[in-house]
């Protein structure tokens, strides 16, 4: 298993970046070697999804969930172009590993084959700080003693061996635990200070010092279900759809990679030719 950590860096910003730099990327070589028998002429492209394929098959990382996630829900269930994707959103004293926003917010949890479950009643608490619908993404062997661990109107999704998301239990509609504090905190400055305006409040008139705290008391006067659909309004305007269209004229492997990153996005073309480049070795 040891050996194998080094997947979980391969799939990252870092292996990304290195493949637009000129100087040579030591990551991606060493998982190249260590992984793929005789490399040296193959496409960039082709040796990604070898590597791939050997995560699906041996080493399932969070990179490997997440990426089916995306490509599962976001691209194949719903229109992505009026749904947006978060990841490593900050909710109180945790963080989101996937969230999904179209009509409604939906947070998935996603607990691997390399992870325990130490933390997950801490985290789906956390949670419905914020978000309504809470979903577990999980193994087949886990989906027990997640069902033990965690409140009925949680969901749970099973990442079967073919890459298929089964579901086994939907999510339940849950705004009993709603925070003024926790969104709050998960707004940027421009967001509440929209949240404020649309709903009829001036925005306060005193030093930065007090600024924060002077806004937050006027979000609480808001109704917190209300407060709740703003913040999604406000943070599915973060999506780039120029971004999304990018990310879509990339190899599936790196969907999630891409549909997050703007150094390779801005680097389109140059990024698509890295990729069927033949690689040296």
């Amino acid at each position: 298993m040891e050996n194998n950590l080094i997947l979980k860096r391969f799939f990252s910003k870092t292996m990304l970046h290195g493949l637009l730099s000129d100087k040579q990327n030591e990551l991606f070589d060493c998982v190249v070697r260590r992984y793929i028998n005789n490399p040296a002429g193959k496409k960039y492209e082709e040796l990604i999804s070898e590597i791939y394929t050997y995560v699906d098959k041996k080493y399932r990382t969070e990179y490997f969930y997440k990426n089916t996630i995306l490509n599962k829900l976001l691209f194949k269930r719903h229109n992505y172009k009026k749904t947006i994707a978060l990841t490593e959103l900050p909710i109180a004293n945790s963080k989101a590993d996937f969230v999904m926003i179209n009509g409604k917010g939906v947070v998935y949890e996603i607990k691997t084959e390399l992870d325990n479950l130490d933390r997950l009643n801490s985290q789906v608490n956390d949670y419905y700080q914020a978000f309504t619908e809470v979903v577990i993404v999980t193994y087949e062997e886990n989906l027990n003693k997640v069902l033990d661990l965690v409140p009925e109107e949680v969901g749970l999704i099973q990442l079967t061996k073919r890459k298929a998301l089964r579901t086994i239990r939907e999510p339940r509609h849950n705004s009993q635990h709603l925070d003024y504090y926790t969104i709050f905190k998960i707004l940027r400055k421009q967001e509440f200070e929209n949240i404020i305006v649309d709903h009829g409040f001036d925005l306060p008139e005193v030093i930065q010092f007090d600024y924060y705290k002077e806004c937050l008391k006027i979000i609480q006067c808001i109704n917190i279900n209300l407060l709740q659909e703003a913040m999604l309004m406000q943070l599915k305007k973060r999506m780039r759809i120029e971004l999304v269209e990018f990310c879509r004229d990339t190899p599936s492997e790196l969907h999630f990679l891409t549909y997050f990153d703007d150094i390779t996005a801005n680097n389109k073309e140059r990024f698509i030719t890295k990729l069927n480049e033949n690689y040296g070795g």
